[in-house]
């Protein structure tokens, strides 16, 4: 055992453990956006930031799993993307466009948060 375990500090998470949260995570976001309109409702601007914290989380979890913010902003804002698309064949729901962009927001502001830092 190290000093550090033993001092009571949690060794840092692989990558690949950043890996799996992020993929489990993408499950989640794609049984919440298959729930039907009326079971989902945010008013807005509430809904905006609920999207912009949702990708950020995402965008984190994917720059520490690829250890490339560039990567993982790009990934996180596709995902956003297809996620919108899969909205469209929800009834109730819808494509938008300002939900991508808060997706995207998100996804560039965990990616940036994902850094390890000095």
């Amino acid at each position: 055992m190290t000093e550090f375990v033993r001092a009571g500090y949690a060794a840092p998470m692989s990558r690949t453990t950043y890996a799996v949260l992020s993929l489990l995570y993408m499950g989640v976001i794609y049984l919440a956006s298959a729930q039907p309109g009326s079971a989902v409702g945010l008013p807005s601007p509430w809904d905006k930031l609920a999207h912009l914290l949702e990708y950020a989380l995402l965008g984190f979890l994917l720059g520490r799993a690829t250890e490339r913010r560039g990567w993982a902003f790009a990934l996180a804002a596709l995902y956003g993307a297809s996620d919108e698309f899969h909205q469209g064949f929800v009834p109730g729901r819808e494509v938008s466009l300002w939900d991508w962009l808060a997706d995207a927001a998100g996804a560039g502001l965990g990616s940036w948060l994902s850094a390890r830092r000095p």
